[in-house]
């Protein structure tokens, strides 16, 4: 048994997609596209409300943050996937696939808390509008961006020592493309229960309960809205929480599905699309979903866009100049 345990294993082999090697370099292209679709939206969204202290409000902070979020957890995962599709080393470390599971599961955690922090300030802005500056001024929203994190990053040690601490006597070869949770169980042959338990255990107090929060934001909020007199009214405040409402179903729907089941009902092929789909989803579709129709941020990014122009076109004149001296 001591051949099989933890202390024995140096690393991993990810296995990725190459169980379909004649698409190595069209999966190359379309991921290396969609992070870079990711990188650039939630660059936009960052950057435009760094710029701009009209944007300086909890909505737009928040959702700075998001895009934050968004690009870490992309990052982590994306370009050493690229690397795999491209030079087929797919060799990663103990401490490097620990680090690496830590850093996604964290960033994922910390999304679900800061949706639910976003829930309680459109919760304020329309149940509670007289008391909105109070309620969410910068020290509350930083208390609540902070709380988001913190519970994130330090709720995930446990998923990590548990599992650094099984034996993984059989094959290293992960069949999948990142050091997650479930592939890391069932590639260990010691027993997973006490893992599988935190894990339930964890599921059921902190994300439920967060999911349950935003419930009951909701109920409040949908209430609020019905007793707005005008359609116009109900519509501009319905509006302000469609955003935010979709990316919730969005991520909900999906971890439920990965992580808060069985590990003998876990299918390693299918699921790994699954995962992809978790991955890049959400980061693709919120710069969407939130700018999309927000006339004040396509005013503030125009503005940005219109100053970086000017900027380039001076630089490019002092250039020209310079080359005709």
């Amino acid at each position: 048994m001591a051949s099989g345990s933890k202390a024995n294993v140096s690393g991993f082999i990810i296995q990725g997609f190459s169980d379909t090697p004649e698409l190595q370099a069209s999966l190359f292209v379309l991921f290396l596209g969609i992070y870079l679709i990711i990188l650039l939206g939630n660059l936009i969204i960052f950057l435009v409300i760094s710029c701009n202290p009209h944007l300086h409000t909890p909505m737009y902070i928040f959702l700075q943050n998001l895009s934050l979020i968004d690009i870490s957890f992309t990052t982590n995962v994306l370009p050493n996937l690229l690397h795999i599709l491209l030079t087929q080393q797919n060799n990663i470390s103990f401490l490097g696939c620990m680090t690496q599971m830590y850093v996604f599961v964290s960033f994922g955690a910390s999304e679900y808390f800061l949706l639910t922090a976003m829930a309680y300030d459109r919760y304020v802005a329309i149940c509670d509008p007289l008391h909105y500056i109070a309620r969410m001024s910068r020290k509350h929203c930083a208390g609540l961006i902070t709380a988001a994190f913190t519970v994130g990053f330090v709720d995930t040690i446990g998923h990590v020592v548990l599992i650094s601490k099984l034996s993984y006597c059989a094959s290293h070869l992960i069949n999948h493309f990142f050091c997650d949770i479930t592939p890391l169980l069932k590639l260990s042959c010691s027993s997973t229960f006490n893992m599988e338990l935190f894990l339930y255990i964890v599921g059921a107090l902190l994300f439920f309960n967060s999911f349950l929060l935003i419930l009951i934001s909701y109920i409040f909020i949908i209430s609020a809205i019905q007793k707005i007199q005008s359609s116009e009214g109900r519509q501009k405040a319905f509006s302000t929480c469609a955003s935010h409402l979709t990316c919730v179903i969005t991520l909900y729907v999906t971890v439920v599905c990965l992580y808060l089941k069985p590990t003998k009902s876990y299918s390693l092929d299918r699921d790994k699309y699954f995962s992809l789909l978790y991955i890049i989803l959400g980061p693709v579709l919120n710069p969407l979903i939130y700018t999309l129709k927000n006339r004040e941020f396509k005013s503030s990014f125009n503005k940005m866009r219109e100053r970086i122009v000017l900027i380039l076109d001076r630089y490019f004149l002092m250039a020209v100049n310079k080359i005709w001296i």
